[in-house]
């Protein structure tokens, strides 16, 4: 308990307040937008993965300084600026696109309009399902990449892009055989069709079943990269499968299908519920 006062006296004790104007008060939002704005951008990158590991970081660092732990502290003091060096180095491509990005912004865009925007329309969504399980009867494998808020442009870039509507025609011709772009998976990002013979990486889960193929273990890998929502079809059963945050769920049915892809639209539960119910009355 001693230690606990004696940080509290060394750190706190000769805190006083500030006189507060009114410059100061803006001064204050500007920061606090800044740090929102950089936190919205962290979170839409793997870099997040990074910030929550240095948090715990940080964690480990106060309680180490409040107890003593010399031999910690000395770690933690030289090697901080060669952590710093490594970060700017690792995360040079995403730290360049964010400032691409914001010289690209319109002021109005740069500040928002902090609505939460549907990912994709009903219509994507039931081209989507008409999609996979056309393929599945046929049992023509596919692997569909449903991007979430951490931007997946890095694999689009080793595909081919293609920009163009999703439609289950366009999903079904692409996954044909012997087509010059059936290998590999395809990127859908809102409603748009953005790139297709894509490179996943691939889960080193040993947990995973020895008898999935690539297909499905790169459909889990880039779920553990980011929070995308993988639509998976096998080639040798037909069964459909989805993966997400790492977890893979198999032989999936239409009926749940749907209605996972109705809570990745950012919908409410009840939204859900009703939606479905509307287009069960409507078949």
């Amino acid at each position: 308990m001693g230690k606990f006062i004696d940080f509290y006296e060394t750190y706190f004790s000769r805190l006083s307040v500030p006189k507060f104007g009114v410059m100061d008060a803006i001064e204050i939002l500007i920061i606090a937008f800044v740090i929102y704005r950089l936190v919205i951008w962290v979170k839409k990158t793997s870099a997040w993965y990074l910030v929550k590991g240095l948090l715990l970081l940080l964690v480990i660092w106060v309680i180490a300084s409040i107890c003593e732990f010399n031999a910690i502290m000395w770690i933690f003091l030289n090697t901080i600026s060669v952590g710093i060096i490594a970060i700017i180095v690792i995360f040079q491509p995403e730290l360049r696109r964010a400032l691409e990005q914001l010289g690209q912004q319109s002021f109005i865009g740069f500040f928002g309009d902090g609505r939460v925007k549907e990912r994709f329309s009903d219509r994507t969504r039931r081209e989507l399902v008409e999609a996979v399980f056309s393929m599945a009867k046929v049992k023509t494998g596919a692997l569909i990449i449903l991007e979430g808020n951490v931007s997946l442009e890095k694999y689009e870039r080793t595909g081919i892009p293609l920009d163009s509507i999703v439609s289950a025609a366009l999903l079904i011709n692409i996954f044909e055989h012997n087509t010059p772009l059936h290998d590999g998976a395809v990127i859908v990002r809102e409603d748009r069709l953005v790139a297709a013979t894509c490179i996943l990486p691939v889960s080193d889960n040993m947990r995973l079943s020895k008898e999935l193929g690539t297909r499905h273990r790169a459909g889990v890998g880039v779920s553990e990269n980011a929070d995308c929502l993988t639509l998976i079809v096998s080639e040798e059963t037909g069964k459909v499968s989805l993966a997400q945050k790492g977890q893979l769920i198999r032989g999936v049915d239409e009926e749940y299908l749907n209605a996972r892809l109705l809570e990745y639209q950012n919908k409410t539960v009840a939204q859900s519920r009703l939606r479905l119910r509307k287009e069960r009355a409507k078949s």
